[in-house]
Formats: C-alpha cells, sequence, structure tokens
C-alpha cells in the first residue's frame, strides 16, 4: 500500500466518492461536487500542506485506487492537523483503512512533524470508530448532537494522536 499525489486521472474516483450521499453525514460535505470544481481542485492543488493548508493523497494498494486520506484544518504553529479517510466501499472490512490510517500517521509525524493529528468521528459509524480506537487513538471528548442524521443526531467523538 502506498499514497501518493492527486494526479487528473483521479478526477473519476473522487466524482464518485465526493458524491457517495451515504458518506456525506460523516464528512463536511453535504452537495454534489462537479466534475469542473473537482478538476480545478486537483489542478490548483499545490500538494504543499504549508501553501495549501490541507493535503488530499490518494491510497493505493497493488497499483489499485483504493480511497484517499486528508490532512486538513492544518495549524503550523501548533504542528496539528485533522484527518478524514474515505475508502471505497467495495475495499471495506478487509484491513485497508487501518493500513491507510497508519501510512498518514507516519507521513504526518516522520515527513511533516505534526505533534498531533484528531479526527472527530460520528459514534455512531462502529467501522470507524474501531480503527481509531485499534489504533490508539485518544477518545478525548464526546461531541453531544453534532452530526445529523436523517432519523436526527448522533453524537460525535474527537479521536486525538499526540506523537
Amino acid at each position: 500500500m502506498k499514497l501518493r499525489a492527486l494526479e487528473i486521472e483521479d478526477l473519476p474516483y473522487l466524482y464518485q466518492w465526493e458524491n457517495d450521499a451515504r458518506a456525506w453525514g460523516d464528512s463536511e460535505i453535504h452537495n454534489p461536487l462537479s466534475h469542473k470544481l473537482l478538476r480545478e481542485y486537483i489542478e490548483s492543488a499545490s500538494g504543499d500542506i504549508y501553501k495549501d493548508g490541507q493535503l488530499r493523497l490518494i491510497v493505493e494498494e497493488n497499483g489499485a485506487t483504493i480511497g484517499v486520506v486528508d490532512l486538513f484544518d492544518f495549524d503550523p504553529r501548533s504542528r496539528k492537523a485533522a484527518i478524514g479517510m474515505y475508502i471505497a466501499p467495495e475495499c471495506r472490512s478487509c484491513g485497508l483503512g487501518a493500513k491507510s490510517l497508519q501510512l498518514l500517521e507516519d507521513y504526518s509525524f516522520e515527513f511533516l512533524g505534526l505533534h498531533q493529528i484528531y479526527a472527530i468521528i460520528a459514534e455512531d459509524n462502529a467501522a470507524c470508530v474501531r480503527i481509531f480506537d485499534a489504533a490508539g487513538y485518544l477518545r478525548s471528548s464526546l461531541l453531544k448532537d453534532w452530526v445529523v442524521r436523517s432519523n436526527g443526531y448522533s453524537d460525535a467523538v474527537v479521536f486525538q494522536k499526540i506523537k
């Protein structure tokens, strides 16, 4: 498995994943994104978290594009960033999310020199909660009624890993 920079050839994957309405409840995206908008994002992203304030990397397993990981809300002064992850539905439940998270951690701490990374995860997203628990993240707080669901609200857990 490896993480790599975005390429214009990733546009079909990003278009599919960003427009997966089932995942919108677990992200900050709440509306469809166009090919044009995603193309412009890919073309404008420098790949430098210090310049862009965020970094999106493609996850590849045995040469296949299987997901994307993000560092966002980057704070260079306190050396922290939020993390996000999307693994294609057909690639879930076989440990690839955990491997992706480990690669992102290694890159964040060893290469970028971050002090901490964190994620806010809906408490009812059991698969993702298990990944972060198993990876040794600290459950630092609970955010009540944080995530809107079709049947109401879900609490969210703040997970942190400090180097």
